[in-house]
């Protein structure tokens, strides 16, 4: 479906760092009516709002924008919450547009849902291939019950839904602190506090071998309004820029563009999740779109947006 200047969109989740930037995607277009709630006014996990917000606004497009996201250590520390969380939001949503006639439901997963030892570059077809990676098994099972529940929702109901699997994703609206954070902002903060400080080194998790793909948030925002509008099927698509990095090659570029000049340390007594983690974007590629920003654009875009809104701010950094 070609989305119209009066065509009902909401986006889940959209004070988050996927779906604020799928609201400034759909806003450069110029696309579409929002409907904007956050979790003060709608609690995603709560069955009775989650109904009653959906048949009285409407939506006729939802992007499923909203989780419980975090880095190693939140994942490892809290599963619960992170597999409670995600199932009940990702429940009630789908099952309420269907019930209220959404024409399409965007899914967004993560790729963390495939194997540990996936072979490389990661496709569609690896899914449910192997076992997970432990430290963040409970929310990779929540993100694969929601992809089995939006193929479900389609053949047994004729629900529009298709899924997104994104790679590792930073940028604007990101989470800086380091106790929930993704591994982009957190060296970007740790860099910029050692910077600030004048400290000699800073230490980096884990060997610094595992290989990482990363996508700017804005890229991603922009495959799922394209994805949303010519892409209509069970199967799910992987959204990635289609090369990687180490993590040390990663931290170094980041302490460079942060003005570091000490030494990068690196502590293998920490977990290094997955070893490689590459998806394979052809798929989305002979649909017709391919991510556009450089990574060290992107690495420079974002520290620049951590300054601007984070790191002066009073207890925020």
């Amino acid at each position: 479906m070609i989305f119209a200047a009066n065509t009902r969109i909401w986006v889940a989740g959209h004070r988050g760092m996927v779906g604020s930037a799928i609201v400034r995607r759909l806003r450069a277009e110029g696309t579409g009516e929002l409907i904007l709630l956050d979790r003060h006014q709608l609690d995603l996990t709560r069955q009775e709002e989650v109904e009653r917000f959906v048949r009285t606004e409407r939506p006729e497009v939802v992007f499923l924008a909203a989780a419980h996201v975090g880095g190693i250590l939140a994942n490892s520390t809290r599963p619960a919450d992170f597999i409670r969380d995600n199932l009940l939001i990702q429940t009630l949503v789908i099952d309420a547009a269907w019930r209220h006639s959404v024409k399409k439901l965007v899914f967004l997963g993560s790729s963390c849902i495939y194997p540990k030892q996936a072979t490389q570059p990661i496709q569609e077809s690896a899914l449910l291939g192997g076992p997970l990676e432990p430290t963040n098994e409970a929310y990779a099972v929540a993100k694969i019950a929601g992809i089995a529940m939006a193929q479900a929702f389609r053949r047994q109901h004729g629900l529009d839904a298709i899924s997104l699997m994104p790679c590792n994703l930073y940028g604007p609206g990101d989470s800086f602190d380091l106790h929930d954070s993704h591994v982009v902002p957190a060296l970007i903060r740790k860099f910029h506090e050692a910077r600030v400080a004048e400290n000699a080194a800073v230490v980096v998790w884990g060997s610094g071998s595992p290989r990482r793909e990363f996508l700017h948030v804005d890229d991603l925002a922009d495959a799922a309004v394209f994805l949303a509008q010519r892409y209509s099927g069970e199967q799910i698509v992987n959204v990635g820029a289609g090369e990687d990095l180490t993590i040390l090659d990663l931290a170094q570029r980041i302490a460079e563009i942060v003005g570091f000049r000490g030494e990068v340390v690196l502590d293998p007594s920490k977990p290094d999740g997955t070893p490689r983690k590459l998806l394979d974007v052809s798929k989305l590629s002979a649909l017709g779109w391919t991510a556009r920003t450089p990574l060290d654009q992107g690495l420079r875009q974002a520290y620049r947006w951590f300054v601007e809104n984070i790191a002066d701010a009073p207890g925020r950094c």
